[in-house]
């Protein structure tokens, strides 16, 4: 999702900025401490989300959010409570009092999220043959080659495919990717993973290695792992 940040307070811009860009699924597409250039740009530019203060000069949240013809998400973030009923007159997915904690702000998301996978179903991925399988990433589907996928972690609601060349993110859960990928290719190892077996580096007892990147085994993943590869 393609998000912006809005606060006149640099600080409080600063660190919904950086927690956008650590969030994996997160795109970071600016932050403005001025409403007025924060609006034009995104009349001439696609977002999905705004991460948005109430109380700025020259035009406030609010007024912003009634100026747009077409408004994407919003979460308002704000010092003052005394906006929160008035904030969900204007479909905000969430409000947020600062300081925001991280796990706040994640929480927040995933209601984004949540709401975004009713709006716009995903479409099934396809398997070719057991050669490629067609993902559906944003508006695109991609046509990925099975052998070159790494392996494929679990953030959020979403699945992120890391592939030789790319990441790809889409809307999956952990079962349905195990029912599409060949079951003798990939393997479960940890709730939040599925590896590609041709792509092990090294096993050792706590993680494997793919791409140089070492992936926790689960606990409760452990056994069958173990007996999968005769360890």
């Amino acid at each position: 999702m393609k998000c912006i940040a809005i606060d006149d307070e640099p600080f409080a811009l600063e660190l919904i900025a950086g927690y956008i860009q650590k969030t994996p699924f997160l795109e970071f597409s600016g932050a403005f401490t001025n409403p007025l250039k924060a609006l034009s740009f995104l009349m001439n530019n696609k977002v999905d989300l705004i991460f948005l203060d109430i109380n700025m000069p020259d035009l406030s949240g609010i007024q912003l959010l009634k100026s747009l013809s077409n408004s994407p998400h919003v979460i308002f973030i704000t010092a003052y409570s005394e906006f929160g009923a008035e904030s969900y007159d204007y479909n905000a997915v969430d409000y947020l009092l600062k300081p925001v904690k991280y796990e706040r702000f994640l929480k927040a998301v995933n209601k984004v999220i949540d709401i975004s996978g009713k709006e716009n179903p995903k479409v099934e991925t396809v398997r070719d043959h057991d050669n490629f399988i067609f993902i559906k990433s944003g508006t695109q589907t991609l046509k990925v080659a099975v052998d070159e996928i790494l392996y494929i972690e679990g953030a959020g609601n979403y699945m992120i495919f890391f592939t030789l060349n790319k990441k790809i993110m889409s809307l999956f859960t952990m079962n349905e990717i195990m029912q599409i990928l060949p079951s003798d290719l990939f393997v479960r190892i940890h709730k939040s993973y599925i590896i590609s077996i041709k792509h092990i580096e090294i096993i050792e007892k706590t993680h494997v290695i793919i791409n140089k990147k070492p992936i926790l085994i689960g606990i409760t993943y452990r056994e069958h792992f173990t007996k999968y590869f005769r360890l």
